[in-house]
């Protein structure tokens, strides 16, 4: 049947939840881009046929095939989309390096497109806010304190604060610290907010 792997493409990213980002389907993607080339080249050798020898008959077969080009078109293309959505979202959720279990759901296009995604977020960030730039994926929620409590998952070594204290995290210890300081690091799993 036609535009069925298209839409298993789709469906996949459906049973998906949002703020994940399933594996690359290369497979699927294959096949649907081989079962649109079978499709124009059976619509060229009709459309010939019907323009040679006035076969008007061929025609319901020539759209309805053209009909599913442009459905296969359409959802390649949404699936694609879709990925990047998520895939810049991730950018903002866990900062400009991803953990390796995301990596590994990526082709080597979509990381291209990510460092390319990173690099410009930062250009930008550079550019407005003066001298030190303006790191706007600090503070993604309105803070109700300057400083916050938090718990060290696991060692992560020196942190420096912008006083010139350094300070030692190690598993399971705990500090008050600046929250735009530590809110990317509680982002990337290597701190936890504890809530009094």
């Amino acid at each position: 049947m036609f535009c069925e792997k298209s839409i298993e493409l789709i469906r996949e990213l459906q049973r998906i939840s949002d703020g994940q980002l399933p594996a690359f389907n290369e497979d699927g993607i294959r096949q649907v881009l081989e079962e649109m080339k079978a499709l124009y080249e059976q619509n060229q050798s009709d459309v010939n046929e019907a323009k040679g020898e006035g076969r008007s008959d061929l025609i319901p077969s020539i759209k309805l095939r053209h009909c599913c080009l442009l459905r296969n078109q359409r959802c390649v293309t949404a699936y694609l989309y879709d990925r990047l959505l998520r895939i810049r979202a991730l950018r903002w959720e866990y900062g400009s390096v991803l953990p390796p279990n995301i990596r590994f759901h990526m082709c080597s296009e979509e990381l291209q497109w990510f460092n390319q995604y990173k690099k410009s977020l930062a250009n930008f960030m550079r550019s407005v806010g003066g001298e030190e730039g303006l790191d706007i994926t600090q503070d993604m929620k309105p803070p109700k304190s300057l400083y916050i409590e938090v718990r060290c998952l696991k060692d992560h070594g020196e942190f420096e604060i912008d006083d010139g204290t350094i300070i030692l995290l190690k598993k399971n210890s705990q500090h008050f610290l600046p929250r735009w300081k530590c809110e990317q690091l509680i982002r990337q799993g290597v701190l936890e907010h504890v809530m009094s």
